[in-house]
């Protein structure tokens, strides 16, 4: 009996220790299970790589943009639409079962762009940025009383999206998007010819960067970090390599404008969807070059005398991912959480936002990407991550899409969070292991 209680014990305690080998796994196994936060039934409708599950941590928002996350797991997200006369929401789970029971809206400017970093709340406009302090639980102390960074930027009413991200150095990064598809005399005109050297650029189609703490800031005052960049969403600063990343949207209407040149599955395909590596200074080439992902080439547009199959851009720099065109990157995130495997550690994720440009071939997108990463570089081919947000598999107009990803943001616990800004609904993807 006596050795018969004592097996029992040692077999007890030999399987409560935890492998070496899947410390990882059950770390975080152990930290789902006592937070309380389980994926939904269905997974929320996403379709996801084993072991992962996701729950609708928030619905309703309405045009839900980007989004960022404190360390103590509140949400604020940034609408692109007011909901109540507010343009910035605040989440707050009050139970832990991962979904927000507490709402409240401040600010009274629609836009894009929200980040954290050092004790403010960063929120872009379409024209401004503002910033608000933080208290110690990372709460918005006075939500009537915002500073304004930076005033008086483009919006002409096409690319007007600010978004913004902060280095370590006290910089804040903001897109100013090309008011043009292709800087043509006749913007979106059958056949007409880019403008030579092309005035947009003077102002817009590229990165600006300025002071993170310094107020009422205008062009005057800021830098332009990088050119030749027709319109970027989504953007997030590797720590890695202290370097900043850009999803840009390429240019659109090949076929449109040149049908002599290009047929409309050519298209659907071109130009890339591209990822660039930003040093000050860099050049990315538009609106004179595309990328071509087929041909793994910069070519020369058609506005520029390009017929599909001269290169150029020699002074531009090369992508260092390339996508399937007219997918619409609108969120970019540096994975530096450790619920997730290992394998996802400082890889980047994507959110694509879906286009239109594609017609009369399905539409593409509508979902969550990862590119591995090693050492600040791709380390691998790049994969679909989430999927199943359109909620139908076949995708003639954007229209048909019941969700769309827009924003990406990481939380304390190493979930990954994704905002749809067709209803409003804010996804948490978490991992099992199951």
């Amino acid at each position: 009996m006596k050795k018969t209680l004592f097996l029992l014990v040692v077999s007890v305690i030999v399987f409560s220790i935890p492998s070496c080998a899947n410390k990882n796994k059950d770390t975080t196994q152990t930290e789902n299970t006592y937070s309380g936060i389980m994926p939904d039934k269905d997974n929320a409708g996403l379709k996801l790589p084993q072991g992962f599950g996701a729950l609708k941590a928030a619905e309703g928002l309405g045009e839900a943009r980007h989004l960022a996350v404190t360390k103590e797991g509140d949400i604020y997200v940034k609408l692109s639409d007011l909901k109540n006369g507010k343009g910035i929401y605040w989440l707050h789970d009050a139970n832990g079962d991962g979904k927000a029971e507490q709402m409240k809206g401040f600010g009274n400017f629609i836009g894009t762009g929200i980040y954290i970093k050092n004790g403010y709340l960063y929120a872009s406009s379409n024209t401004e940025i503002f910033r608000y302090k933080l208290n110690e639980k990372g709460e918005v102390i006075n939500q009537d009383n915002s500073e304004k960074i930076v005033t008086g930027l483009i919006d002409r009413h096409q690319h007007e999206s600010k978004s913004i991200v902060l280095d370590d150095n006290g910089n804040i990064y903001v897109n100013i998007g090309a008011y043009s598809n292709s800087c043509q005399e006749k913007d979106r005109t059958k056949g007409s010819s880019g403008r030579m050297p092309c005035p947009i650029l003077d102002s817009a189609g590229g990165i600006w960067e300025f002071k993170a703490d310094k107020l009422n800031q205008t062009y005057g005052v800021g830098i332009r970090y990088a050119t030749g960049l027709r319109n970027v969403v989504g953007l997030d600063w590797n720590t890695d390599n202290n370097t900043l990343f850009v999803m840009q949207h390429g240019r659109d209407q090949l076929h449109d404008l040149f049908p002599d040149l290009y047929d409309s599955k050519q298209s659907a395909e071109l130009p890339a969807e591209c990822m660039y590596e930003l040093k000050q200074g860099a050049n990315c080439g538009w609106p004179y070059i595309y990328y071509d992902e087929i041909q793994h080439k910069k070519i020369l547009a058609p506005e520029y005398g390009g017929d599909g199959k001269k290169t150029g851009g020699e002074d531009a720099i090369d992508p260092v991912v390339a996508f399937p065109g007219h997918m619409a990157p609108n969120g970019l995130l540096f994975y530096t959480g450790n619920m997730f495997p290992e394998r996802y550690k400082h890889g980047a994720f994507i959110a694509f936002h879906g286009s239109w440009n594609r017609a009369p071939e399905p539409q593409k997108g509508f979902l969550v990407a990862f590119v591995p990463f090693k050492g600040g570089k791709p380390n691998g081919d790049w994969e679909i991550f989430a999927d199943g947000f359109a909620g139908t598999d076949v995708i003639q107009s954007t229209n048909d899409a019941k969700h769309r990803p827009c924003g990406l943001a990481q939380g304390p616990d190493g979930s990954l969070y994704v905002s749809d800004d067709v209803k409003g609904t804010i996804y948490r993807i978490i991992y099992t292991g199951r």
